[in-house]
């Protein structure tokens, strides 16, 4: 006979269990966790059984510019915006997303960093110090210019809300290498546009879907206040997870496999281990006074070491985004806006790569840089900058990835991607590559067809990779 737990002495069912337990566990990111779909019923294994090949990269660190960066402010400089300011000559008459007015030049000034000589702008004069470990992609294309579908197709590799992002296909490959935290986590100190369905899961098993984190505070117990459970202490609640584990026995043995349950039964053990291992991977206190003061003050700033306690713990996916909202849409008021924006990042984006790189983990640490699309050349409302999805600068460093380096162009202008073009697809697929795993072969059979994050798309860039 099963011993019941004081708290459950009359007679529940596993799926009441499951419920009072999820309600009282105190779980960390318990609204993202609890949201299983019905359709992970389908499930048959939680991850497909590791990489295909040797990967080069272990994890994965995104810096998200959400909003849109305008290329040629900082990795792609443009001085024929200059000598045609205020024109549409021939070649600078591409359709944007609205009526844009003539060329508009970038005030900020670019010279040569590194042993490479590749050029960075003047904001970013901490990162140019960096330049020798990235790979500046200034051919970068996309579908849409719109924010909705275009942060999903850089997040989850297409427009549709219904496919699940590329951190739960990082899982679903390879698996988590440490089972007290999430294997995916997304730190952003509000809410993006689109909101979670930015990192669900969609189909794959509910486990892989990312865990929301907003780090407006740095303070765990305000960070994360449903971490820790101050009702029930962690023996009472061990036995009953116990008892659901055995309860769940019975059933699936009259019954057969449920996999969804089991997902949201494997989603409440790892929230139950995540309450004793997340205070400390949260507290940013743990670190010394000289790291804190590298990486200077923020969001942003907090969100880089938080992604870097969280990747040396043993999460796969951590994506950092830059703040809420959109910050980086400048469509008015973008010379202004730019500066400050660029300060935020420079420090922290630069004392990440140091730590990484002292600490022995940038050579299997991937580190992605970018927003969902670019900004245009041309004016908006006189001052600002329109969305550009023809043409955008990411970079990666870290993981695999050749140094020192900048990969295709767009036109004189910056308008579209005319040479070594790299779509979202291929981006998604060279990061597969990156962890040891083929795009092609990567995928979960659903409704009848077998999907993939690069769908039938992609690339890989082997020219940017070491």
């Amino acid at each position: 006979m099963i011993s019941q737990s004081p708290l459950l002495s009359h007679s529940v069912d596993r799926r009441q269990l499951l419920h009072r337990l999820g309600g009282g566990l105190g779980m960390l990111g318990a609204a993202t966790i609890l949201a299983q779909r019905s359709d992970a019923a389908g499930a048959t294994s939680q991850h497909s059984g590791g990489p295909h090949f040797e990967p080069k990269a272990k994890r994965v660190i995104h810096l998200f510019m959400n909003g849109g960066p305008f290329q040629g402010d900082l990795f792609d400089p443009k001085p024929a915006l200059k000598k045609y300011a205020g024109q549409r000559p021939e070649g600078a008459d591409l359709v944007t997303e609205r009526p844009t007015g003539g060329l508009l030049p970038s005030p900020f000034r670019f010279r040569p960093h590194g042993e490479s000589g590749v050029p960075v702008s003047e904001l970013l004069p901490r990162l140019g110090q960096h330049i020798d470990d990235i790979c500046v992609l200034r051919s970068m294309h996309a579908d849409n210019p719109n924010h909705g579908p275009a942060l999903l197709q850089m997040n989850n590799g297409t427009i549709l809300p219904t496919r699940p992002s590329m951190g739960a296909w990082f899982l679903y490959g390879l698996g988590t290498e440490n089972e007290n935290l999430p294997g995916y986590v997304v730190l952003c100190p509000g809410r993006p546009v689109r909101f979670s369905i930015l990192w669900n899961s969609a189909f794959l098993p509910s486990a892989h879907q990312g865990t929301y984190i907003n780090h407006s505070t740095v303070d765990p117990a305000t960070m994360v206040p449903y971490l820790r459970n101050t009702k029930w202490d962690a023996d009472t609640q061990r036995r009953q997870l116990n008892l659901l584990r055995q309860l769940d026995a019975q059933v699936q043995a009259q019954r057969g496999p449920d996999p969804a349950f089991d997902a949201r039964l494997q989603s409440l053990e790892t929230a139950f281990r995540m309450q004793f291992q997340a205070s400390d991977t949260f507290d940013l206190q743990k670190e010394s006074k000289e790291t804190r003061a590298a990486y200077g003050d923020g969001h942003f700033a907090n969100g880089c070491l938080l992604a870097r306690r969280m990747v040396e713990r043993g999460v796969r996916f951590a994506q950092v985004y830059y703040g809420n909202g959109q910050p980086w849409d400048t469509h008015s008021g973008h010379d202004q806006k730019v500066p400050t924006l660029c300060r935020d990042i420079d420090q922290p984006i630069a004392a990440l790569l140091t730590d990484l790189k002292e600490r022995g983990m940038l050579d299997d640490t991937l580190v992605i840089w970018g927003g969902e699309f670019g900004r245009t050349p041309t004016s908006e409302n006189g001052n600002g900058r329109d969305h550009n999805h023809h043409g955008f600068t990411m970079w990666m460093a870290g993981g695999g990835i050749k140094g020192g380096m900048t990969y295709g162009e767009t036109d004189d202008f910056g308008f579209k991607s005319v040479q070594d073009k790299v779509h979202v697809h291929d981006m998604h697929a060279t990061v597969l590559h990156l962890l040891g795993l083929d795009h092609e072969r990567l995928t979960y059979r659903h409704s009848g067809r077998d999907y993939r994050l690069t769908d039938v798309h992609g690339s890989v860039v082997h020219e940017i990779i070491a």
